[in-house]
């Protein structure tokens, strides 16, 4: 099991990017969470296998389609047993 944080800067907000990263993560057995950040960036924390964490970390590098993602923070963490993925 491993654990990314990441941020995604750019046109992030209301274009339905944290409602499909949960889908995704659930989809993909992926916990954790994500929100909006007051900056205007999303925060995500992603827990799992690591191809399933990766394949999270690729669509945060893009977005959904109506995003204009313009960078991507991430960063490795300890694993803390999360369970379930949710909208903070």
């Amino acid at each position: 099991m491993i654990r990314r944080r990441v941020v995604v800067h750019g046109r992030v907000q209301g274009v339905f990017f944290r409602d499909t990263v949960r889908r995704m993560a659930h989809s993909r057995g992926v916990s954790g969470w994500v929100r909006n950040r007051a900056d205007g960036a999303v925060e995500a924390v992603f827990e799992g296998d690591a191809d399933a964490v990766e394949s999270m970390l690729r669509f945060c590098r893009h977005g959904p389609e109506r995003a204009a993602v313009e960078r991507v923070e991430e960063h490795d963490e300890q694993p803390e047993g999360l369970e379930g993925f949710r909208i903070a």
